[in-house]
C-alpha cells in the first residue's frame, strides 16, 4: 500500500503504555479523529487494536509506516519515559518529518531538556511541542488537563486536536497554549510541585484529626466529605475521604493502617523545588512536602531515634470545634501552597520569556488534572481583577480568607507542637505568612552578620547607597560602590 493511501490519520501516538494507549482511545473517540499509533514493541500495538476494535486505529509496526500514515502536517504525540527512550523516538521522526510537521512530548519531561529538544527540531523545519498532561490514567482516557508550549503556529493545528479531547469545565476546554518552549512542561512541573504540598497538607489534617482529635479513619472520611461540600471541595479531598473509608480485606483494618507509612517520589515536586531556589522564589510549603516524604523514607533513622526517647509531649486537649479549626488551617495554608506555585510561574515566567497567562493556568487546572479543585476559580477571578498582582496574597478574597481563618490556624500549629505531631506544612504557610507581614525581619542581622564575616555590604533605612562597616578595622562605615547582595 502506497504512501498517499496510508496518510489517513489527523494525529498518531508513539508509545502505547497505560498512558500513551488512554490517550489514544481518548483521541480516537472524538468526533474528526482517525489515530494512527506505533509501539517499539509491535505487540503492544496489536494488543491495543485488538481490545478496542472500536476505535478504528491505523496500526504501524515500524517507524516509517507510522509516518507514512500520517496526513500533512503530520502530528505526533509522544507517550515514552523520559529521558533516552524520548530523545531516540524524536531523533527518529526528526529525520522522516518535514518542515511544518509537529512533534509533541506528552510525557513529564524536565523542562530544560524541552528548551534544548525545542531548539534542535526547530532547526530542521519541524515545530516541537512539550506539552504537560495532567489527570493520571483516567484524565489521558476521559479528559485531562493539558499544557502545551511550542510555537504559535504549532499550536493552530493542534490546539483543536487537544481542546477535543481535554477536560472541560463551565464549557471551557482544559487547556491552553501556554507559551514557547519549555513554558509547558514548566507549568505542568509546578502543578507536580502545588500538588506534592496539597497532599501534604491533607495528610496533615487527617493526622491531628486521628492522633489529636481522637476520630476514626472512617469517621475523618465523614470530616473530608463534608468538606468537600464547601471551599476546599477538590479531586484530592474526594479521594481522600474514598483511601479512608477503605478496609483491608485480609485483615479488616483500616486500608491506612496497613500501608507502610514511607512514601515515594517521582521527582517533579524535588524539580519545583531545585528550580524555585535557582528562581529565588521561596516554595516552603512545597519544599516541606518533599521533605517530608524523605523523612518518610529513612527508618534506619526514624527506628533508632524513635528508641532512644523515653517520653513524647501528651496529646493536648481540644475542645468539639477542633476539626472546624483544621479546615481553616488547612485552607490558610493551602492558599499560601498556591500563592507559592503562582509566584514560580511569575519568576519562570520572566527568566525564559515566556507570557504566561495566570488566569488562563488557573482555568485549566479546574479539571482533568490531580489539583482540579473549586478554589481555582477564585485564583481565575484574583488575576482577572488584577493581573499584576505580586502575590494571590494581595487579592481581597484570599487576603480575607487568611484573615477569618487565622486564629485556628494558630492554634493548630500551637497544638500540633505542644502534642508532637509533626506538621511541616502547616507551619511552614504559617511562617511564610508571617514573613510577609512582618514590619521588620531578622534579616537585617544576617546581612550585619555577612558584612563582619565577608565583607557582603548592606543598606541603610535612611539614605540611598551601599555601605561597608570596617570591621577588623576601626568599624568606621564606608560606601561602596555595587552590591554582592
Amino acid at each position: 500500500m502506497g504512501a498517499e493511501q496510508l496518510a489517513t490519520a489527523n494525529i498518531g501516538v508513539v508509545g502505547l503504555a497505560v498512558m500513551g494507549s488512554n490517550l489514544a482511545r481518548n483521541l480516537a473517540s472524538r468526533d474528526g479523529n482517525t489515530v494512527a499509533v506505533f509501539n517499539r514493541s509491535p505487540e503492544r500495538t496489536r494488543l491495543l487494536t485488538t481490545e478496542h476494535p472500536e476505535s478504528g486505529f491505523v496500526a504501524s509496526e515500524t517507524i516509517e509506516e507510522f509516518v507514512s500514515s500520517l496526513a500533512r502536517p503530520r502530528t505526533a504525540i509522544i507517550m515514552v519515559q523520559a529521558g533516552a527512550g524520548t530523545d531516540a523516538v524524536i531523533n527518529q521522526l526528526s529525520a522522516l518529518f518535514e518542515p511544518g510537521d509537529i512533534i509533541v512530548d506528552g510525557g513529564n519531561a524536565d523542562f530544560h531538556d524541552t528548551i534544548r529538544r525545542e531548539a534542535a527540531v526547530r532547526a530542521t523545519g519541524v515545530n516541537f511541542v512539550g506539552a504537560g498532561i495532567s489527570g493520571g490514567e483516567e484524565g489521558a482516557l476521559k479528559g485531562p488537563s493539558i499544557m502545551p508550549g511550542g510555537s504559535v503556529e504549532a499550536y493552530t493545528t493542534l490546539g483543536p486536536i487537544l481542546e477535543s479531547i481535554a477536560a472541560v469545565v463551565d464549557g471551557v476546554p482544559c487547556v491552553t497554549h501556554v507559551g514557547t518552549d519549555g513554558a509547558g512542561h514548566f507549568v505542568k512541573m509546578i502543578h507536580n510541585g502545588i500538588e506534592y504540598a496539597d497532599m501534604q497538607l491533607i495528610a496533615e489534617a487527617y493526622d491531628l484529626l486521628r492522633q489529636v482529635g481522637g476520630h476514626s479513619p472512617a469517621a475523618i472520611a465523614d470530616i473530608f466529605a463534608e468538606w468537600n461540600e464547601g471551599e476546599l471541595e477538590s479531586y484530592l479531598i474526594e479521594i481522600t475521604a474514598e483511601v479512608l473509608r477503605q478496609v483491608d480485606a485480609k485483615t479488616g483494618k483500616p486500608f491506612v493502617d496497613i500501608v507502610l507509612d514511607e512514601a515515594g517520589s517521582k521527582g517533579t515536586g524535588v524539580w519545583t523545588v531545585q528550580n524555585a531556589l535557582d528562581l529565588g522564589v521561596p516554595v516552603g510549603g512545597i519544599a516541606e512536602a518533599v521533605f517530608a516524604r524523605a523523612v518518610s523514607s529513612h527508618p534506619e533513622q526514624r527506628g533508632p531515634v524513635r528508641a532512644g526517647i523515653t517520653a513524647r509531649p501528651e496529646i493536648a486537649v481540644v475542645g468539639h470545634t477542633f476539626h472546624d479549626d483544621v479546615r481553616a488551617a488547612l485552607y490558610a495554608s493551602k492558599v499560601v501552597a498556591y500563592a507559592q506555585g503562582f509566584d514560580a510561574i511569575i519568576a519562570g515566567a520572566e527568566k525564559y520569556n515566556w507570557n504566561i497567562d495566570k488566569g488562563a493556568i488557573a482555568t485549566i487546572w479546574r479539571g482533568g488534572c490531580i489539583i482540579r479543585a473549586q478554589f481555582l476559580n477564585r485564583i481565575k477571578d484574583a488575576y482577572a481583577n488584577d493581573s499584576t498582582i505580586t502575590s494571590l496574597l494581595v487579592d481581597p478574597y484570599f487576603a480575607q480568607a487568611i484573615t477569618d481563618g487565622e486564629s485556628a490556624w494558630r492554634r493548630i500549629v500551637s497544638t500540633a507542637a505542644l502534642s508532637g505531631i509533626p506538621v511541616p506544612g502547616f507551619s511552614s504557610a504559617l511562617s511564610y505568612y508571617d514573613s510577609l507581614a512582618s514590619e521588620r525581619l531578622p534579616a537585617a542581622l544576617v546581612q550585619g552578620q555577612r558584612d563582619f564575616f565577608g565583607a557582603h555590604t548592606y543598606k541603610r533605612v535612611d539614605m540611598p547607597g551601599t555601605f561597608h562597616t570596617l570591621w577588623s578595622g576601626d568599624r568606621s562605615e564606608i560606601e561602596t560602590v555595587g552590591s554582592s547582595h
